[in-house]
């Protein structure tokens, strides 16, 4: 028997704002789930698309040619080379999938960058 994966309690592992949990794989696609509140860092993933699902709460998501809002249940691609810097006013709860290869902020590092180590 293969145990199934409640995506919500799923959520209980994280404890820090911007800092994802990789919570299931699929091939080469890590499922990872974040709570992100307030502004993160403008990145880009020079080789890998990314996928944002929003879970609970809303999103903007800005990019250098505008935003987009997403809210609870939305979901959106940005696509590999894409500048974006995600910003939640109030918690939001998102689950991120993207290949294993892909780094937390691109090629910017501050102190929210967490290594794929730090996101198990």
């Amino acid at each position: 028997m293969i145990p199934g994966t409640n995506l919500i309690e799923a959520f209980d592992r994280v404890t820090d704002y911007w800092s994802p949990k990789i919570v299931g794989q699929v091939n080469n696609q890590l499922l990872k789930v974040a709570k992100l509140k307030g502004e993160f860092v403008w990145h880009d993933h020079a080789d890998e698309d990314e996928l944002f699902y929003i879970v609970k709460g809303e999103l903007e998501m800005q990019f250098e040619n505008g935003s987009t809002h997403l809210k609870q249940g939305d979901f959106l691609n940005v696509p590999k080379g894409t500048r974006h810097n995600p910003v939640a006013e109030e918690e939001c709860w998102v689950m991120l999938i993207e290949p294993a290869s892909t780094a937390h902020t691109g090629d910017i590092v501050t102190d929210v960058t967490r290594t794929l180590d730090e996101q198990y």
